[in-house]
């Protein structure tokens, strides 16, 4: 039994059967539901708080850790490497990071991949990276030479795997024509989805994945923190840009969600943020979504979600008070 499934037994109501591991795609990559984001590692969350997140993190089941050169200017990058390092862990851990934003390293030119994933590879202080992202298209370069790069990489034993961040269904059908002629795949897509952003994965894009087997892997989970952390407008504050964003969800459609999930989380015995990422993990097409706690309050609330099983009429509920939110975003557009 894992220490997780121990963990929800003395926590709360909810379902004690250890999750299911999830694969990416159609790799050899799998492991517990849930992924932990590092981009506040180095940033608002210094190194020792971090490590702790990471160590608990593992105890509780977790094997995959997600990153970017780009967060805080490779100082989340180190602190895992140091981590897995210091505590012998690296064939425990799937580590996911991304090229193409870091100023030193922007855009995707087959060398800048290049340099961009060697600076990655000592900053995280292994010989190799798990799956790595194309933090954002670069459409200024062929996607064939950008992929052809990476292949390079994935022959040396660089890389794994490739995974692309933020890209738009027509360029996935490109890379995916691309990929028939010999060039590596992408096995994820990584891009915002959340109860109260839904409008960018559902529909072509989710279809074109899907008919890929390319895993959706979503962040901005709990809408920058609306869902869990900053649900109280009133404690916002105002030089926070997460707060900010969290706080465009404010209003009577976003009360409406939280009522809602405060209802089905009390009959679970867990934590709202966990019913969000259930809901989420009951989607199709979902890979590992990522999460971003920065306290262990939070990573032990979010890491109840793979046990939570939803009835079906909870997730037509949360499925009606979600759309209400989508239809106020579709209007908001059209104005």
């Amino acid at each position: 039994m894992s220490d997780i499934t121990n963990f929800v037994a003395d926590g709360g109501s909810s379902p004690t059967l250890e999750p299911t591991h999830r694969r990416v795609g159609n790799s050899a990559l799998a492991g517990f539901p849930l992924a932990l984001g590092a981009a506040v590692f180095g940033w608002t969350l210094p190194s020792g708080r971090s490590t702790d997140l990471l160590d608990r993190f593992v105890e509780l089941g977790g094997s995959f850790v997600d990153t970017a050169d780009l967060y805080s200017s490779g100082m989340s990058e180190q602190i895992i490497g140091t981590w897995m390092r210091e505590r012998s862990l690296r064939d425990r851990i799937v580590v996911s990071t991304k090229v193409g934003r870091h100023p030193d390293h922007l855009g995707l030119a087959p060398r800048t991949i290049r340099e961009g994933v060697d600076a990655s590879l000592v900053r995280l202080q292994t010989d190799h990276i798990d799956l790595l992202y194309f933090h954002a298209d670069d459409e200024s370069v062929p996607i064939e030479e950008s992929l052809s790069a990476a292949g390079d990489l994935i022959r040396e034993g660089k890389v794994r795997y490739l995974g692309a961040s933020t890209y738009s269904a027509p360029r996935l059908l490109e890379a995916r024509i691309a990929s028939a002629g010999g060039l590596p795949r992408f096995e994820a897509v990584a891009e915002e989805y959340s109860l109260m952003r839904r409008d960018i994965v559902e529909g072509t894009f989710a279809m074109i994945a899907q008919a890929q087997t390319v895993s959706i892997m979503p962040y901005f989970t709990l809408a920058n923190g609306f869902l869990g952390r900053h649900r109280n407008i009133r404690s916002f504050n105002p030089e926070d840009i997460r707060a900010r964003r969290a706080s465009l969800h404010a209003g009577r459609h976003g009360t409406h969600v939280l009522r809602v999930l405060d209802n089905i989380a009390m009959a679970h015995g867990v934590d709202i943020s966990a019913i969000a990422l259930a809901w989420i993990l009951a989607q199709p097409g979902i890979g590992i979504p990522t999460i971003g706690p920065e306290s262990m309050r939070e990573l032990e609330a979010l890491m109840h979600a793979p046990m939570v099983s939803l009835t079906r009429a909870q997730h037509l509920e949360l499925n009606k008070a979600s759309e209400e939110t989508q239809r106020t975003r579709t209007s908001s557009r059209k104005k």
